[in-house]
Formats: structure tokens, sequence, C-alpha cells
């Protein structure tokens, strides 16, 4: 997705949970501070991570909830909260869901919360923000070349290069309060 911005001009600052120009944990909203600070104001924030957890709903705890709440979900909307006044007006923030939202499986009730709590969060907080940010959410399936990777068939993937379009389109488009849910027609690669 980084590569599809910057061959579309876009200056882009790569961070990452553990390695990467610069690194945050979306669960400490001071190192998501501390992300702004070092990186200065920017014109758009596109985040496609998040930790949740994965497992029955009868053996999940409470911190399993917590962990899944924490990041995945006030992680994406600490960015946003923490990056008011340093994104440029008119910028755009887009954050990451998953199918699982609303087409959850057994051992998804965590990710399907959290999940749903994202995609809330854009088209309510979209309405407060209006004219001054731009707000929207991809809401992704499974990547091909990350099924490739597990030893699974690529469908019913979408291949990563069309994924990252949709991200593209939201930091370059007028849209907010939109959660789009990705897919694909795949082709062989």
């Amino acid at each position: 997705m980084a590569s599809a911005l910057e061959a579309g001009g876009h200056d882009v600052v790569r961070v990452g949970r553990s390695s990467g120009a610069h690194t945050v944990d979306l669960a400490d909203k001071a190192a998501i501070e501390a992300l702004y600070d070092a990186v200065g104001d920017v014109g758009a924030v596109v985040c496609t991570a998040g930790v949740a957890v994965f497992g029955s709903v009868e053996d999940l705890d409470d911190e399993a909830y917590a962990t899944s709440i924490g990041n995945k979900l006030m992680g994406q909307v600490n960015l946003v909260r923490l990056g008011l006044g340093r994104v440029s007006e008119g910028g755009s923030f887009t954050l990451t869901t998953g199918t699982l939202t609303t087409a959850p499986g057994p051992g998804t009730a965590a990710v399907a919360m959290v999940g749903g709590g994202v995609e809330a969060f854009v088209r309510a907080a979209a309405i407060d923000l209006d004219g001054k940010y731009r707000l929207n959410a991809v809401s992704p399936g499974w990547v091909a070349e990350s099924r490739q990777a597990a030893g699974l068939p690529p469908e019913p993937g979408i291949w990563a290069a069309d994924l990252a379009e949709y991200y593209v389109g939201f930091v370059e488009g007028n849209e907010t309060g939109t959660v789009a849910e990705a897919e694909s027609a795949l082709t062989d690669r």
C-alpha cells in the first residue's frame, strides 16, 4: 500500500509495530503522541495495523477482549483523535476493519466486535469532522498473497495491489464516513 501511494507521488512515512523508520504501539496513547511529534504535520494517515485476539467467546478472557479493544479499536480511534491539528486540515484518515465484522465465523467474536466499533466510529466521527478532515475505513478480507504464504489457495482473498487501490482512493478522494468492502475479482498473478 505504501508503494502504491509513493507511485502516485505521495511522500510516505513508514511506521511499523517493531520495525521501520518509526515504530508505534497502537495500544499506547503516549506512543501515538510521540509518533506525531516525530513525524510532524502530514496530509493523511493510513492505518493497516491493529491487534485483535481470535478465540471462542467461551475461551476468551477479559485480557483478550481488553487487548482487542485497546489496540485494534482504541489505537485507531486515538490515531484520529491525536491527529487532529497534526494532519493538515482537509486531509484524511483511513482506518482498517475487516470482513469478519459483517461475516463472522467461529472464534471471531472479539475481532468482529472491534471491527464493528471502528466502522461505527468512522461513520459517526466523520459527521463531526465534516469539512475539516475526511475519515474512512477499508474492510478487507484475507490478502491473497498471505493466503498463498500459508499454503492456501489465493481465493477468496484480495491481491495486495487491488487492496492498495482502496486506500489510495480514500487518500486522494473526497469521500468521508465511508466503509469500503474491499473486493477483488481474482485473476492469476
